[in-house]
């Protein structure tokens, strides 16, 4: 009876042990989940744009979810000699904490405003994500610290700088050697943008 009792023991702390390391990898996995993200955002001043990793949590699939959409451009002050910051025109879910900011993190404030640093400053606030690779110098120069009224576009593709492709419809045509309009089956010596093709 003893020896029954004892093999049960043993048996309900082997299940037990088992079943706390099975909810301590799920928790770490969870965990991992929730910090990381690979969606991208890009931020757009006076030309210049730069990457964001975002993190993963309620605030930033919503932002995510309106910047599917469209690109949105906000105008954003100095504020504190360590931010810009300013309202979004919208309201995004919030898990607020006491965090200590850091430059390049960009936060959401009172969830309606957001924030991004180029100094550091504690508070409540939600994480959204850093701006990627930029020196504390580099971001005063590209959040153009102590200046108001600054245009801020958030997007989900980095602009390529160029609005309009045109062809030139004379340097785009072929002719042949007796002046002709060439046509593009047309086989043998053609002259395009001044230069000898043979087909």
């Amino acid at each position: 009876m003893k020896e029954k009792a004892f093999i049960h023991r043993i048996l309900t702390a082997a299940v037990a042990l088992l079943v706390m390391s099975c909810s301590s990898g799920e928790a770490q996995a969870q965990l991992a989940d929730s910090s990381t993200m690979t969606q991208k955002m890009y931020i757009t001043i006076d030309g210049r744009t730069e990457s964001v990793t975002l993190i993963d949590n309620s605030a930033t699939q919503a932002l995510v979810g309106k910047l599917q959409k469209t690109p949105i451009t906000v105008t954003l002050s100095s504020s504190g000699g360590f931010e810009i910051w300013g309202a979004l025109g919208f309201s995004l879910p919030t898990s607020n904490e006491h965090i200590k900011a850091q430059p390049g993190d960009v936060i959401l404030y009172s969830g309606s405003n957001i924030c991004i640093f180029y100094g550091t400053n504690s508070w409540s606030y939600t994480r959204l994500g850093h701006i990627d690779g930029l020196s504390e110098s580099e971001l005063r120069t590209f959040l153009h610290a102590g200046e108001t009224d600054i245009s801020v576009t958030l997007s989900l593709s980095q602009p390529t700088g160029i609005n309009d492709v045109r062809a030139n419809k004379d340097l785009s045509r072929a002719y042949t050697l007796q002046g002709t309009l060439a046509q593009e089956n047309t086989k043998g010596i053609i002259i395009k943008n001044g230069k000898k093709i043979v087909r």
